[in-house]
């Protein structure tokens, strides 16, 4: 069953949905964080995988007083308790939304599977909560464009962890195809080395089976906002191979495209595509296709030309999908290079190319003559390069000094960078191409594109309503 709350049946719930403190208590963590020379107080939800190292990274420059995760074993809940000795622990975010510890709250880590992200950020910056969100930002584009809204109007800071923003290398690529080094750039192509979890062709229904939910894991938490289906055990779902199901994940180009895009989009200041379309293979209800090649037009942007931008993911005939041959070849020659690295970018522009060949971008050959690496500086943006502490640490001084975009990958960048993506998982679910408004949130040519740009909620999932 999938539902919409209003605000009032929402407070019906009470504590447990979690939204009681949330529509009531005082946004006082943002003033409390301003000016101060008081240590932050920091919570993680989802502290396995990578949200082990974002808490902890966190934990450098905050006290942890919460953790939340579903899976309570030495993997997940358990380690970070044992390290974290006095902070409170929750199997269920919303009960830590209910809990007096909130109160005193001011950040929060966000780093649970991609569909949890919004239903769990979004409260907390309504309490006024600082907050550190792992890429994607959102599972739709609509979670994405609420992400937004929200911190400008509660006023927090908040970064995206796509942790290549913070190389100095990506920064100074940037700068250099702002400023024209490549002429007007009217073509970018991305490829990446995702899927390696299971999806189509291997996976393309649920099992047939259901499996006892261990006392440890709370399977109905994990389900969150998605409908429910049975728990299956041996890592169908839990833990990382949610990646690839539709109801949990966002596949191989939500997964990477934050990452590998990020010095492009950035570059070149793209937002709202005009038209998607994409071919893909393997397409079916349940899990994430078996390739894909995603097309974005972009219109002109001020002085910076109007640009299409390819995405290609997976394999087709057991052939990897990469850009066309001889850009392919030309890269190579620029980098001086023999073979194509499994996941990198291409820029094309009037004057040159410039071939990125890694996940973010930060090493970057241009035709035209720089080369950006750890060694080159940004003369624009300010200097990091200190990778995912970086991310970390740019954030907690963005909220000590009351200025958001301090934090490069805040959520006005993030959400665009997030939602032009997701617009492509659209495409390849719906099989047919649509012109996006993006000013006025509107699809158009495509009768099935706003389901999938919205999505649905689980009763008592539905955190978020429809303004932030």
């Amino acid at each position: 069953m999938t539902t919409r709350l209003t605000r009032r049946s929402a407070l019906k719930l009470g504590a447990a949905s979690g939204l009681g403190y949330l529509f009531t208590g005082p946004s006082f963590s943002v003033l409390r964080a301003q000016g101060s020379n008081a240590r932050l107080r920091v919570a993680g939800i989802g502290v396995g995988g990578k949200g082990s190292s974002d808490i902890d990274q966190a934990g450098n420059l905050m006290e942890v007083v919460a953790l939340v995760d579903i899976d309570e074993t030495d993997k997940f809940l358990g380690a970070k308790a044992k390290k974290w000795g006095k902070a409170k622990t929750f199997t269920d975010y919303r009960k830590l939304f209910d809990d007096a510890v909130f109160k005193n709250v001011d950040a929060v880590t966000v780093s649970t599977p991609d569909h949890h992200h919004a239903t769990a950020a979004i409260p907390c910056m309504r309490a006024g909560k600082h907050v550190y969100v792992q890429k994607p930002l959102t599972q739709t584009v609509f979670e994405a464009r609420m992400m937004a809204e929200a911190a400008r109007k509660y006023k927090v800071c908040t970064q995206m962890g796509n942790q290549g923003t913070a190389a100095n290398g990506l920064r100074r690529a940037a700068e250099l195809v702002q400023k024209g080094e490549l002429g007007a750039v009217k073509e970018v192509h991305v490829w990446t080395n995702r899927p390696i979890w299971p999806q189509a062709p291997k996976v393309m229904k649920r099992p047939d089976k259901t499996d006892p939910v261990p006392a440890t894991l709370h399977w109905d938490e994990f389900l969150g906002k998605a409908p429910e289906r049975p728990y299956v055990g041996g890592r169908t779902y839990h833990d990382f191979a949610w990646r690839g199901w539709w109801d949990f994940g966002t596949g191989a180009i939500g997964d990477m495209a934050c990452h590998t895009a990020n010095m492009a989009f950035m570059g070149l200041k793209l937002a709202n595509p005009t038209k998607v379309s994409a071919e893909a293979g393997d397409v079916n209800p349940e899990t994430c296709p078996s390739w894909a090649h995603v097309t974005m037009e972009f219109a002109k942007r001020g002085d910076l030309a109007a640009c299409t931008l390819h995405w290609y993911e997976g394999k087709r005939d057991n052939k990897k999908v990469l850009p066309p041959d001889e850009l392919v070849a030309k890269a190579l020659k620029v980098a001086g290079a023999n073979k194509l690295v499994d996941s990198g970018s291409i820029l094309v522009g009037e004057k040159g190319i410039a071939y990125s060949p890694d996940d973010y971008g930060a090493n970057v050959f241009f035709e035209t003559g720089p080369k950006t690496g750890n060694d080159t500086k940004p003369e624009t943006m300010a200097v990091n390069n200190k990778g995912d502490q970086g991310q970390k640490n740019e954030w907690v001084e963005a909220i000590k000094a009351g200025k958001p975009t301090l934090a490069l990958s805040n959520f006005d960048y993030a959400s665009a960078l997030t939602e032009a993506f997701l617009l492509g998982n659209v495409a390849i679910r719906t099989g047919k191409p649509f012109n996006w408004d993006g000013v006025n949130f509107k699809a158009t040519g495509n009768d099935e594109a706003m389901k999938y740009i919205k999505g649905a909620y689980r009763k008592g999932w539905d955190l978020i309503g429809e303004k932030a």
